[in-house]
């Protein structure tokens, strides 16, 4: 995988039942901006349903796009990143982070 290309992340998150979405949402609005600042962004998302095929059960999952290995990497040693670390921390109990090559 080239280092300095594009490429996706799929996240699926797994929320604690009390007041992890909501923590998640804190999360978010905070490292959202910092995200955009070092070039990602949000591509697409959802909340799953149903799997067709297989067993999942994440309470979301989302794709971010980055331009590069090493922006992904000054984000998340970014000190405004850092301060919103503490909200993701207190939103989940299990994270799926799959870094994806641009194929389509």
């Amino acid at each position: 995988m080239n280092h300095g290309q594009p490429f996706l992340m799929l996240n699926a998150l797994w929320f604690k039942p009390e007041g992890g979405r909501e923590s998640y949402r804190r999360y978010m609005k905070l490292a959202g901006p910092v995200l955009a600042k070092h070039g990602g962004r949000l591509v697409a998302g959802g909340t799953p349903r149903q799997a067709i095929i297989g067993e999942f059960d994440a309470n979301l999952v989302f794709f971010v796009e980055y331009p590069s290995w090493r922006a992904f990497q000054d984000m998340l040693a970014d000190p405004d990143y850092r301060q919103a670390l503490p909200h993701r921390e207190a939103a989940i109990t299990k994270s799926l982070l799959i870094r994806c090559e641009k194929t389509l």
